[in-house]
């Protein structure tokens, strides 16, 4: 496959959410990447996120499991998996195993709680991880409960995208040192991390603990989405004054006073009312005429059918459709090492992979 990491081999313990998105980047870019599977276990087509990688199925609790295991991952620079922790130790596969058949092997583990603390060993999933991050309490409407983002700061911005930055900086590093090293990347510190922002302008004074009533999370007027006459959404999000301006002057609020205090947070609740009454005079359809394109940042709240759609969107591939199924195209582009869509399974599987790899299949 082409793509800058067309050179990179990645063994990965199969599992659910962000371990596997994190590898279907590293297979997007190119690497391969040797699945290792339940046995019986039956690849679906709908699932995008074992997309591009070839599949081996073992039972890791059988007996020589382990050093067919390892025969692999002597010969790979990264390794992905998603367990709790000691699990990989328990199985004959943990960083002191792997490293002794590979010393240079990036062991990446990617788990909610991380590797050590109080709750390192406990069940968990995104909203949980999210929630002692400082994340989720930010995230919906005043006055009411706190919004699940979906699973995208936890397990995906947080998780996977932290893991796979990890395992390159790692590997980065082993060019020069020779050495390989655990990347030990828990959700708790990723969701944290994406919080950056955030927490910076909490300790200004920039930001209140109160949900809703800030800038970017739905409290201002001009940073929001409103209803249109067909029910349908667009999302605005004019801060800077040049933008703002237009966004007043497009909606025909340029003259209208009430709107020139724009960082007045007293003001926000009232010009939310105005501003909401304004969008629903026009279909979502007639404020695209008006407003996309224009400085005035604005967007069409799309769903899930509509996105692929966008003419955007279709202009820069950014979904295909393999078998069938629509997914996100690889994502971000290169200049000169631009990757080609990975197939949803690698032809010949495991075994041919192996063997590209010059790994002897052992008998068992």
């Amino acid at each position: 496959m082409a793509g800058p990491l067309k050179d990179l081999r990645v063994v990965e313990f199969a599992g659910i959410g962000p371990a596997p998105f994190c590898a279907m980047l590293l297979a997007d870019m190119g690497a391969e990447v040797l699945r290792i599977t339940r046995p019986g276990a039956k690849r679906d087509a709908h699932d995008i996120l074992s997309r591009g990688r070839a599949d081996w199925a073992l039972d890791l609790r059988a007996g020589g499991s382990a050093e067919r295991v390892l025969d692999a991952i002597a010969k790979a620079d990264v390794l992905i998996e998603g367990f709790r922790p000691g699990v990989m130790e328990r199985l004959g596969l943990g960083p002191a195993q792997c490293h002794a058949r590979n010393p240079r092997l990036v062991y990446g583990r990617m788990t909610g709680w991380g590797q050590h603390g109080p709750l390192a060993h406990a069940a968990g999933h995104d909203i949980n991880y999210i929630a002692i991050s400082g994340a989720l309490h930010a995230i919906g409407r005043a006055g009411e409960a706190p919004v699940p983002p979906l699973n995208y700061v936890g397990d995906f911005g947080g998780g996977a995208m932290l893991l796979a930055f990890g395992l390159l900086a790692a590997l980065h590093e082993a060019k020069a040192s020779g050495q390989g090293q655990v990347v030990d990347a828990a959700m708790t510190d990723g969701a944290a991390l994406l919080s950056a922002m955030m927490y910076g302008f909490k300790s200004a004074g920039q930001w209140s603990n109160q949900r809703g009533e800030n800038m970017l999370d739905g409290g201002a007027h001009f940073y929001d989405t409103y209803a249109c006459a067909d029910g349908k959404y667009v999302a605005v999000g004019a801060i800077e004054p040049q933008f703002y301006a237009l966004l007043r002057e497009r909606c025909g609020l340029a003259e209208d006073t009430a709107f020139d205090a724009q960082m007045d947070s007293a003001r926000w609740p009232l010009l939310k009312l105005r501003l909401a009454d304004v969008f629903r005079t026009r279909t979502r359809d007639e404020w695209c005429l008006l407003l996309e394109g224009s400085d005035a940042c604005f967007a069409p709240v799309l769903d899930w059918d509509e996105a692929p759609r966008h003419p955007h969107n279709v202009a820069r591939g950014t979904f295909t459709d393999v078998g069938g199924v629509v997914q996100p195209s690889p994502a971000p582009r290169f200049g000169r090492t631009a990757p080609v869509m990975p197939p949803a399974a690698v032809p010949g599987g495991g075994a041919a992979l192996l063997q590209r790899w010059g790994v002897a299949e052992r008998a068992g």
